[in-house]
C-alpha cells in the first residue's frame, strides 16, 4: 500500500489495520478446525493481502491498487462462502476500500461490501436476527464517518502548514526588505555626513589655505608648507567626495540624475509619466541627487496609489544658483491643509519637506479637490557648485 503517510499516527493506523485483519482470518481458521478448504482460502487471502502490502506498486487511486483490492476482494468472498465468520474481515475491508479507491467508489464499494457481508448469513443459514443487518450497516457507516473526518482533518492541517510556510516566507521576506532599507538609508546618512562635514571642511581649508598662499610673499619660507598642506587638502576633498559616489544609492549607480529620474518615469505603472529637463545640467552633489531622486519616487508613488491620475510630468529645473523639481499629474487632489502624515499611508509629504530642510531647500505643494496636484522642491546650489562643477 502507499507507504507514505498523511500523518506520523498513520503508521500506527496502518499497523492496526494489519492486525485486526490478522487476528479475523484467524477466528475464520480457528472457528473452522480441520477444515483444509477454509485454511487454504485464509492463506490465500493472507497471502494476496501481504502481497499488496509489500509491494510499492499499490497506491490510492490508481490501478494497481484497484486491481489488488479486487484481488482481495475475491479471495475474501471465497473465504465469506465456505465460513460465516469470514464476514468480521469486511470491517478492514470498508477501510482499505475507502482509501485505495476514488471517492466516487469508495462508498458504493463499502455498501456492496456490507450487502455481501449480510447475504452470508443467508447463504449459511444463520439466524436472522437485527444485528445480522446492523452490524455490517453500522460498521460500514462508521468507516466512511472515520475516513472521511481523517481526510478533512488531513486537508486542514496541510492548509494550516502551507499557511504556516507562507509566514515564514513573507516574514524572511520582510526582514530582508527592511536590512536593504536600512543599508540604504545608512548610505545616503553617511553620504550626506561626509558631503556636510568632512568634504565641506576640506574645502574650506583649501580655500582658507590658497588665501594664505597669495598673501605670502614668493621668496616666504612658510610658502612650501601652505602649499603643501594645500595638496594634501585637494587630495583628501577628492578622496572624501569619491566616498560619497561610491555611497550613491543603487538607482544613482552608474548614471546621472536625469537618467535615473527618466528611467523612474518609465518604470512607473499606472499613469503615462513624462520627463523633461530645463536649462544646462550641471553634476550635483550626491546629497542633492538622492533628496531629489527620493522626492521623485515618493511624489510618484503618491500619484498612482491615490491620484487616479491619467497623467503625470516630472521636471527637472537647472538654474544659476538652485535647482528645482516639479512633479505634476492630473488627479482628482486633495485638500493640502488636511495632508496625512506617511506613517498612516498618505502623502508623506513631511518626509519630503524634512529632505528638503535637510538641504536649505523648501517644498511647496499645490492642490485641490478635482484639479491635480503638483509637488516642487527647490534647492539652493552651495557657492562652489553654481555655474559648472
Amino acid at each position: 500500500m502507499d507507504p507514505r503517510p498523511h500523518a506520523p499516527v498513520a503508521r500506527l493506523l496502518r499497523l492496526c489495520l494489519h492486525a485486526l485483519l490478522a487476528g479475523l482470518l484467524a477466528l475464520a481458521a480457528a472457528r473452522s478446525p480441520g477444515d483444509a478448504a477454509v485454511y487454504a482460502a485464509v492463506g490465500a487471502m493472507a497471502a494476496v493481502y501481504a502481497a499488496g502490502v509489500l509491494s510499492p506498486a499499490v497506491r490510492p487511486r490508481t490501478r494497481a491498487g484497484a486491481g489488488w483490492l479486487g484481488a482481495l476482494c475475491a479471495a475474501w468472498l471465497v473465504l465469506l462462502a465456505l465460513s460465516p465468520d469470514a464476514l468480521w474481515a469486511a470491517f478492514p475491508l470498508y477501510f482499505l476500500q475507502l482509501h485505495l479507491l476514488p471517492r466516487r467508489w469508495g462508498p458504493p464499494a463499502v455498501l456492496a461490501t456490507a450487502g455481501a457481508a449480510i447475504a452470508s448469513f443467508l447463504l449459511h443459514g444463520e439466524q436472522v436476527t437485527p444485528g445480522a443487518f446492523i452490524g455490517p450497516l453500522l460498521g460500514a457507516a462508521v468507516a466512511v464517518a472515520t475516513v472521511l473526518g481523517y481526510e478533512a482533518l488531513y486537508r486542514e492541517s496541510e492548509r494550516r502548514r502551507e499557511l504556516i510556510e507562507e509566514l515564514v516566507s513573507t516574514r524572511a521576506g520582510l526582514a530582508e526588505a527592511e536590512r536593504a532599507a536600512g543599508t540604504l538609508a545608512e548610505r545616503e546618512r553617511l553620504a550626506r555626513e561626509i558631503h556636510d562635514t568632512l568634504a565641506q571642511g576640506l574645502s574650506s581649508i583649501q580655500l582658507l589655505l590658497r588665501a594664505a598662499e597669495r598673501a605670502l610673499a614668493p621668496d616666504d619660507p612658510a610658502r612650501v608648507h601652505v602649499e603643501r598642506a594645500r595638496t594634501a587638502a585637494q587630495d583628501n576633498l577628492a578622496e572624501a567626495r569619491r566616498f560619497v559616489r561610491a555611497l550613491t544609492p543603487p538607482g544613482l549607480e552608474g548614471a546621472s540624475l536625469p537618467g535615473a529620474l527618466e528611467r523612474l518615469c518609465a518604470s512607473t505603472p499606472g499613469p503615462a509619466v513624462r520627463f523633461g529637463v530645463s536649462g544646462s545640467p550641471v553634476e550635483l552633489p550626491t546629497p542633492y541627487e538622492v533628496a531629489l531622486l527620493r522626492v521623485a519616487q515618493s511624489a510618484l508613488a503618491n500619484t498612482v496609489q491615490h491620484a487616479a491620475a491619467e497623467r503625470a510630468e516630472i521636471t527637472l529645473s537647472f538654474m544659476d544658483t538652485s535647482v528645482a523639481l516639479d512633479v505634476v499629474d492630473d488627479g482628482r487632489g486633495f485638500e493640502p491643509g488636511r495632508e496625512r502624515s506617511s506613517g498612516t499611508g498618505g502623502f508623506g509629504l513631511p518626509a519630503m519637506r524634512s529632505r528638503a530642510r535637510s538641504l536649505g531647500g523648501t517644498l511647496s505643494v499645490e492642490s485641490a479637490p478635482g484639479q491635480g496636484t503638483a509637488v516642487a522642491i527647490t534647492l539652493p546650489l552651495p557657492v562652489r557648485e553654481r555655474g559648472a562643477v
